[in-house]
This record gives C-alpha cells, structure tokens and sequence, in this order.
C-alpha cells in the first residue's frame, strides 16, 4: 500500500489539506494525536470509519512530506 490509495488532496475538501479518502479527517489531525500520545486502539475507537492502512497511510505521508523539505542556510553577514 503507498500512502497515494487513501491520502486525498483536494481544494474542494479542506481547503486543500490532505486528508484521508473519503473522510474529513485531515492527516494532520492524526499525526498530531499520535504525537499527543493516543495509542492507535484509541484513535480507531474514537473515529470508527478509520482503518489501520489509513493511520499508516498518514504516517507515510508525513514521512515523504518531510523526506522532500528543502533546507536553505542562510549567511549572515
């Protein structure tokens, strides 16, 4: 599975975030409960139309977000 088959960016939805098909939930939602400390049990109790592919999917999305970030020094003079 590649995070493409359930991570949806769409203007229309969101004003453009990614979220997860089929749903409003945007993937910076769940990355970010991740990062507060909510177990996957948790989340998938909590939003019962999510799957353990999407949690994944999210994650892998983050990961190539950040995989393809940029970082320019700056020089200071």
């Amino acid at each position: 599975m590649t995070w493409q088959e359930r991570i949806v960016v769409d203007p229309q939805i969101l004003v453009g975030k990614p979220v997860i098909r089929g749903t409003r939930l945007a993937v910076e939602l769940i990355v970010d409960l991740l990062a507060q400390g909510w177990s996957e049990e948790e989340i998938l109790k909590n939003y019962p139309g999510l799957t353990h592919e999407d949690l994944q999917a999210s994650l892998k999305y983050a990961s190539a977000v950040m995989q393809s970030e940029k970082v320019y020094p700056l020089i200071s003079r």
